[in-house]
């Protein structure tokens, strides 16, 4: 007996909810696949031995002086993570308007990743190219007179790209937004004889308003002189996003990431198309506080939240995410895929 009117010539016949009516089903047809293989957990290192400092802005992140980053590490290689990324806070002595700490090689980054290298060899290390942590003035190139230099700070960028790849650093990268800093690193680690020492570009970096709790995790908030609108990206541009994208391949990047994440998956999915390289996306600071804000007053689940946002940027064409969760949900999944 029917009743009622059908809503179209195809119902009842086609019915979308078959392939959602139980789990193995809807694993059987999912179209977006999370796995361990793309996550990359950024981590700060600080002066000392036996140091584990909280970052306020970013709850469950911690600076670690380098004999407990290296176990820290240890569990993200256990637990399958392919790559971590190592972003020092400098004793504000240490810091010049020229940033030559960045280029020390004995500096606090370098060493890190030679004992992070030196005990774990088979985990990937990313070392960011900029000045920003070593700037008096907070800034990620030399400031002088209220300008960036741009020339002149690709000097001291490449000098910091060869004190990281001699420590061991297996990819380098630029996230300052110089033009032409790509392929002057390029150049000067295949002169250096680190050809096999990949790049990946922040190719689209915005300047952005979720960058807060990176700056203090740094130490870097409070000596920003100005703002960094005149280097990053305005939030207003995508076309731009491909023009930058295209200088940076064509200058010798092997991959590509896109700054902040969540609201810039439309850039991700218009590099993704347009270049079909390997594109990364970083799940900020400010993006990771939001989150942790809203499930410390139990507005929503942790687990379930980040999941769906690792999915949303898989799902825009990213081949992986930098994320300070990447440890959390690298032992939710294990080494098997999350549909």
């Amino acid at each position: 007996m029917t009743f009622g009117v059908r809503p179209g010539p195809i119902f009842p016949s086609t019915r979308l909810r078959r392939n959602r009516k139980n789990d193995w089903v809807r694993r059987l047809t999912a179209e977006t696949k999370l796995s361990v293989d793309d996550l990359i957990w950024p981590t700060f290192v600080v002066e000392g031995s036996n140091q584990s400092q909280s970052v306020d802005s970013m709850p469950g992140v911690y600076r670690y002086s380098i004999d407990i980053l290296v176990d820290q590490i240890a569990l993200a290689e256990e637990c399958g993570i392919p790559l971590v990324a190592i972003f020092p806070q400098i004793d504000d002595r240490l810091k010049h308007s020229d940033g030559r700490e960045a280029i020390n090689p004995e500096n606090l980054l370098c060493r890190a990743v030679r004992e992070v290298k030196r005990q774990i060899p088979n985990i990937g290390v990313l070392c960011d190219v900029a000045l920003d942590p070593y700037n008096s003035d907070g800034h990620d190139g030399i400031f002088r007179d209220g300008k960036i230099l741009n020339d002149e700070t690709l000097d001291i960028l490449g000098s910091q790209a060869i004190v990281q790849a001699e420590a061991g650093c297996d990819i380098i990268g630029p996230s300052d937004m110089m033009d032409g800093r790509i392929g002057f690193i390029r150049s000067i680690l295949d002169q250096n004889n680190f050809g096999d020492v990949n790049i990946m570009a922040y190719s689209a970096k915005y300047a952005s308003a979720f960058y807060g709790p990176f700056r203090d995790a740094i130490g870097s908030s409070n000596a920003l002189k100005g703002d960094k609108k005149t280097y990053q990206m305005a939030p207003t541009n995508t076309d731009e996003a491909l023009r930058e994208t295209g200088m940076d391949l064509f200058e010798g990047a092997d991959m590509v990431m896109i700054k902040p994440g969540l609201p810039y998956l439309d850039i991700i999915r218009r590099i993704k198309d347009s270049f079909k390289v390997p594109t990364y996306a970083y799940h900020v600071s400010g993006e990771y506080a939001m989150l942790q804000a809203a499930v410390q007053n139990n507005w929503i689940d942790y687990h379930s939240a980040i999941i769906e946002m690792l999915i949303s940027f898989k799902r825009a064409g990213a081949n992986g995410v930098l994320t300070y969760s990447a440890r959390d949900v690298a032992k939710l999944i294990g080494r098997d895929q999350y549909r």
